[in-house]
């Protein structure tokens, strides 16, 4: 095999969790010896760029070159890797709107099953998201029924199915038409690295909490469901506590504050937004917290980029058991899990915590092992280098 080529939808300075993720991967196997090409769009336009930029921390080689992922694109990227001695190792970073066309580049597919059929490269598929539901408006109904014609073109190409969560094989695995593809899991990693830093945690704590309250914080970039279940928990947890404050990191959380304190304007002085930071700065605002709240609708899972940041840096997280939680969680205790959509055990749940200093020290300790034991990026290089293909 002539390397790695990473195919994905976005890449730093784009930002996004799969531009993250992607650029952990590839600086982990470029650091473990091997050839790593990333072929993603341009940074800021539809235009390519006739460099090559090379990370001089990686040695990862980056190609802007899939412009809009028209026709044209793809046929110029395919001569491109053609340039390449013997056949080649596409790992393609999937969610279907990550490729343009209004999520339905349905040729996008077509050019990876050429590729694997036609040029003899082998076709990994890391699935980040499947594909849409059949709910909603027609034209999400219609999106849904492309989605699942470009998983059926997939499953074709590919050589093997990595997960970002175990449920995505229930869910792609009827497409493959009885082929024996091997799936297997690989969930995300922290993108956000730990910091050491005592005393910058501590100026931290003492600019919100002046008089040693607890921390309680949220990290996540605040879609709809989690904004919805803040919003219905947060003044319950916050009135019921009086010596906690609540502190929304990254963006979007400004917003939250805005409509918490405006329905309960005798709260004001006690919920905190930082917006967007810089990471090392939020390694250490996250450092700070004494509990993490992260409720997800479809339930806590490995696929969530935010937990696994929380993880990393030893935090006590209360979070939510749904449909799409995997096993493990129950047996860990480096998280307290309420049902989702449990309002009320959700708010019971962190009380109990915040006033059980020793349980907090068990899970930090928990919550660090976890991490190293399933989540972290060398885990992560480690499987896709074994596996063969």
């Amino acid at each position: 095999m002539s390397g790695w080529h990473l195919i994905t939808g976005e890449y730093p300075p784009q930002a996004g969790g799969v531009s993250d993720y992607t650029q952990l991967v590839a600086a982990g196997l470029a650091a473990a010896g091997d050839e790593v090409h990333v072929w993603c769009p341009p940074a800021t336009n539809g235009t390519t760029s006739a460099a090559v930029e090379t990370s001089a921390a990686s040695s990862v080689r980056v190609h802007r070159e899939l412009g809009r992922f028209r026709l044209a694109d793809l046929r110029r990227v395919g001569r491109m890797l053609d340039e390449f001695d013997g056949s080649r190792r596409l790992l393609v970073q999937w969610v279907p709107h990550g490729y343009g066309y209004r999520s339905m580049n349905l040729p996008f597919c077509l050019w990876l099953w050429q590729r694997a059929m036609r040029r003899g490269d082998a076709v990994e598929l890391m699935v980040h998201e499947p594909y849409l539901s059949f709910t909603g408006s027609w034209k999400q109904s219609g999106a849904a029924v492309v989605h699942r014609l470009m998983t059926l073109v997939l499953l074709n190409a590919a050589r093997r199915v990595w997960m970002t969560i175990p449920a995505w094989e229930a869910y792609w695995r009827p497409y493959a038409l009885g082929r024996a593809l091997p799936f297997q899991w690989l969930p995300v990693a922290s993108n956000i690295a730990v910091v050491p830093d005592a005393a910058g945690v501590g100026a931290i704590r003492q600019r919100y909490t002046p008089a040693g309250e607890h921390v309680v914080g949220h990290f996540g970039t605040y879609d709809r469901h989690s904004t919805e279940a803040l919003l219905r928990s947060v003044p319950a947890l916050l009135q019921g506590c009086a010596a906690c404050v609540l502190l929304l990191l990254g963006r979007g959380g400004e917003a939250l504050r805005d409509e918490l304190t405006r329905r309960q304007p005798e709260l004001a002085r006690r919920i905190h937004a930082t917006g967007t930071l810089a990471a090392d700065t939020l390694s250490l605002h996250i450092a700070a917290c004494d509990v993490i709240l992260q409720p997800y609708i479809d339930g806590v899972s490995s696929r969530r980029t935010s937990v696994m940041v929380c993880l990393a840096h030893g935090r006590p997280v209360v979070t939510t058991r749904g449909p799409l939680t995997e096993t493990f969680w129950a047996d860990t205790d480096a998280v307290t899990l309420a049902p989702a959509g449990d309002d009320a055990a959700l708010v019971e749940t962190t009380r109990s915590l915040l006033a059980d200093d020793a349980r907090r020290h068990h899970m930090s300790a928990a919550a660090e092992k976890l991490y190293a034991e399933r989540f972290d990026v060398q885990r992560i290089v480690a499987a896709l280098r074994e596996a063969t293909v």
